[in-house]
């Protein structure tokens, strides 16, 4: 075989491979082949409402139970975390196998509280969510002449003060016949299936196929008590159930029991099982507005590269008159000097707390550092819907490898700041690994309390507590302290100027320099909250967000602006001989949380108004919190390390008496 024909097989191996791999989900589930008659088993997850925000327990309400009795199905951290509390069903099909009027139970006579229990849940609007083969059940309604999806089915509904429960699920479960690639099948013709082995014979000849959607239609039923006395679990019902999503006819009654039913259809699709996801990721809602994006992202681009432009003109200026003005007359430079070179003898004077800046700074490399690796990953295809949980157990992993940097960052700038002393740098290291884990304990314990005290599936569990302060302080702090070893091992970074033994006064200025701190944050705000919509509403609205692509896209120009606006901001405050820019370089970009969380209490007013209660209140405004501690960290960070470089370069690169 000649070089050309083994370039153009591994090429088009290659090739076979990104194509096969097209929609596929790392790391999520492989196919599932199924052999017809072959046993498919449905999973319930927690109740889940936007209107309380809270989830319970799909066993919580009054709904029959598996033999066997309960079992939680494995589940990762970050389905711990987000209150998914996946376990098993009494709802099971064979592959293939229509079947209709399936007698599942007959519940125990509602007691009060369990009356009581199912009335409150279908006040507060809360959704069933059922999985098959990992896919979550799924409704359309017609509104309007549109169809919309939504995931699950409500547990009932109130029409006239009276309560009707849906108790028949007619299900539709799509399949498409399962495809094995047989690699040399598809390479062609010539040498290529002498040189790779086909796959044999045998059980690719055996039908089997897989599951590519899932769908559920919620029906009200009136059934009789009497005739299912002596049915098992799985019998036939004996009349005919007619399923009419548009009407209801099963009320629920304190003292009376309710039968549940269910049927099911199969039906083969042209959905490949890599397109399985297509109809989450497209319902209603949830569709991103790419020009509106779009849009943005060219204006959030043009004004950053106006800002950058003028500020770039305006140093250069300022560098080549004074480099000039040195030239001419060293005396007369003397006489006329104004603006930033005034404050050279103060320049770098160590700013107030400088610990608690330092542990800041780190705190806010560990987060924005954890960002960006995470949506990046989640961009490429690592944390995709289809993984329930690998987001947010990704976040952590990333947080916690990332220790080493936060360490590192702060030890290194603590040493800076001390022109190199080393005193004190396991202090600083051990508050960085505490400082923004300890408010996130601090705020999670609170809410957490809350969560208990409704007996919600939100609730973090005593043993994941204490699993997450083994990974705290058995992972996280010893890879700080280990950051923080290597930064003060590292040489610190020396000062191009000396530094006054007194400091200079400032002169008084015309208008407080806070002021514009504070109102800096509103260019970077303009970079994300259009995409800042689509997230809330995943979070809240029980949404799917999937465009991360375009979320980093957004993340790399929120940096970009941060560092520009501190670095126009710090440059003002030099010229009229503010020296102090340490904190207001930090907060000028830092500043963007305060309209964030202002934006969320803007969301809860007007997009939430059917929150309900003031625990479910509570919950938003201490998670929004939670998130605009981490904003602010990372996106002031941004901020100061931009802010410090320039002041450096800039007093590095004049002539200074």
């Amino acid at each position: 075989m000649g070089l050309f024909d083994q370039f153009r097989i591994w090429v088009l191996t290659i090739c076979l491979v990104f194509q096969s791999g097209y929609g596929f989900y790392l790391p999520g589930s492989y196919p599932h082949k199924y052999g017809v008659g072959d046993e498919l088993s449905v999973k319930v997850n927690s109740l889940t409402s936007i209107d309380t925000e809270m989830p319970f327990s799909y066993y919580s309400l009054p709904f029959c139970t598996p033999d066997g009795g309960v079992k939680d199905s494995a589940e990762n951290l970050g389905e711990l975390l987000m209150g998914d509390r996946i376990e098993n069903s009494p709802y099971r099909f064979n592959m293939y196998k229509n079947e209709t009027e399936i007698f599942l139970c007959k519940t125990d006579p509602l007691s009060a509280e369990k009356f009581n229990i199912l009335k409150k849940r279908i006040d507060e609007m809360y959704q069933v969510n059922l999985i098959l083969d990992n896919l979550p059940a799924i409704r359309y309604t017609k509104k309007e002449g549109f169809f919309l999806r939504w995931t699950g089915y409500p547990v009932g509904v109130k029409l006239q003060d009276i309560y009707y429960i849906f108790n028949h699920l007619k299900f539709n479960v799509l399949v498409h016949k399962y495809e094995e690639a047989n690699v040399a099948r598809l390479m062609g013709t010539g040498d290529a299936p002498d040189m790779i082995p086909s796959i044999g014979k045998g059980e690719s000849d055996v039908p089997g196929y897989m599951v590519v959607g899932f769908e559920v239609i919620p029906c009200s039923v009136m059934h009789n008590v009497d005739s299912v006395k002596n049915l098992k679990k799985y019998g036939k019902y004996p009349n005919a159930v007619k399923c009419d999503p548009n009407t209801v006819s099963m009320p629920i009654k304190e003292g009376q029991p309710i039968v549940f039913t269910y049927e099911v259809t199969f039906e083969e699709s042209d959905i490949k099982w890599p397109s399985r996801w297509d109809a989450y990721l497209k319902m209603e809602g949830s569709k991103v507005h790419w020009f509106s994006i779009l849009n943005s992202l060219m204006v959030i681009t043009f004004l950053a590269g106006i800002v950058l432009v003028i500020f770039l003109r305006t140093v250069r200026r300022d560098l080549t008159r004074y480099e000039d003005l040195d030239k001419e007359a060293q005396a007369q430079m003397n006489e006329e000097l104004s603006g930033w070179k005034l404050v050279v003898g103060d320049v770098f004077r160590a700013p107030t707390n400088p610990a608690l800046l330092c542990i800041m700074v780190g705190d806010g490399v560990q987060i924005l550092g954890m960002a960006v690796v995470t949506i990046l990953f989640a961009a490429l295809g690592f944390m995709s819907p289809a993984s329930r949980g690998t987001l947010v157990t990704g976040m952590l992993f990333f947080y916690m490898i990332l220790g080493i940097a936060a360490g590192y960052a702060a030890v290194r700038l603590w040493r800076t700041i001390g022109c190199g002393d080393n005193k004190g740098w396991v202090s600083v290291s051990w508050k960085v690994a505490c400082f923004f884990p300890g408010i996130a304990f601090l705020i999670l314990t609170t809410l957490n309390f809350l969560l208990w005290g409704s007996h919600s599936t939100g609730a973090i569990p005593f043993s994941l507590f204490v699993i997450l302060l083994l990974l705290w302080f058995c992972i996280s702090v010893p890879l700080t302290l280990v950051g923080g070893y290597f930064g003060a091992k590292a040489s610190h970074i020396e000062y191009p100027v000396r530094t006054n033994q007194i400091p200079r006064e400032i002169p008084a200025q015309k208008y407080p320099s806070w002021l514009l701190v504070l109102g800096a944050g509103t260019l970077p705000f303009g970079t994300l909250f259009i995409e800042l919509f689509f997230i809330m509403s995943s979070i809240w609205m029980g949404r799917v967000y999937y465009v991360f692509g375009f979320l980093f896209i957004v993340l790399i120009l929120l940096v970009v602006v941060c560092a520009e606006v501190s670095l126009v901001l710090t440059y003002m405050h030099l010229c009229v001989e503010d020296w102090k820019w340490w904190w207001k370089s930090f907060f000028a970009s830092g500043s963007v949380a305060i309209y964030i969380f202002l934006y969320s209490v803007n969301y809860l007013v007007f997009d939430l108004k059917n929150l309900s209660g003031p625990v479910s209140a509570t919950l938003y405004l201490g998670y929004s919190l939670f998130m605009v501690v981490a904003i602010m960290l990372a996106t002031g960070t941004v901020g100061f390390l931009s802010s410090f470089w320039f002041v450096h370069y800039l007093f590095s690169s004049v002539k200074l008496d």
